[in-house]
């Protein structure tokens, strides 16, 4: 038979055991607040929200919900040349695209909130793209390019072009916490500044902060 001494002890294991799982949970969470954010010192970056102006074009980003998050280099700031393919193995770098504004989006067919957003990026491709501006999408999943290609397939993206990293160094080299990051680049190669999480790339919101860094 069982006492009432030894069932509280099991009870208080259980208790420790399950604020862990707690943690550990809001931990997780926490990545989607936080990467992309470690280099914010001496005030140097501002997020949208917070250097919003009625004559500048990203103060749309004040009100555009999950683009607040979008924090600003000031002055832009060099980025690693990172190596990665295409589609067809051709090798590439970040040099390559200078010469337009790009959008990196770091993302792995494991991440659900990729999932949620890369239509979004396909169709602001689609309504955007150009020879000045293209959305780049780089898989950072040890799977490769036939998952990578199955999940566009399973999604139905149509606009945007295939880039793979499977060794993920590509998301070392921009520091990026977790996925999705997406990182603005513009002309000159430098970042513009950078989104930790998911966000509807084609908001009104979004677009403006692309048309800003076109100018």
């Amino acid at each position: 038979m069982t006492d009432k001494n030894s069932r509280e002890p099991a009870a208080s294991r259980l208790g420790l055991i399950g604020a862990a799982l707690a943690a550990a949970a809001l931990g997780f969470a926490a990545v989607y607040v936080t990467q992309g954010r470690p280099d914010n010192e001496k005030g140097a970056e501002k997020s949208v929200a917070a250097e919003a102006a009625p004559d500048k074009p990203a103060a749309a980003g004040a009100g555009g919900g999950d683009l607040v998050a979008f924090v600003r280099k000031t002055p832009p700031v060099e980025l690693a040349n990172v190596s990665f393919s295409d589609e067809a193995g051709a090798a590439k770098t970040l040099a390559d695209f200078k010469g337009k504004v790009v959008l990196l989006n770091l993302w792995a067919t494991w991440c659900l909130p990729c999932r949620h957003e890369m239509p979004s990026l396909d169709r602001l491709q689609k309504e955007m793209g150009s020879d000045q501006f293209e959305v780049l999408a780089l898989s950072l999943d040890r799977a490769g390019k036939d998952a990578a290609r199955k999940f566009f397939d399973e999604i139905r993206i149509a606009n945007l072009k295939l880039y793979i990293d499977p060794t993920m160094k590509a998301g070392n080299g921009l520091r990026a916490v977790g996925m999705p990051t997406t990182i603005l680049i513009g002309k000159d190669g430098k970042e513009l500044g950078r989104l930790p999480g998911p966000a509807e790339w084609d908001s009104a919101a979004a677009k403006a902060l692309i048309a800003e860094a076109l100018k």
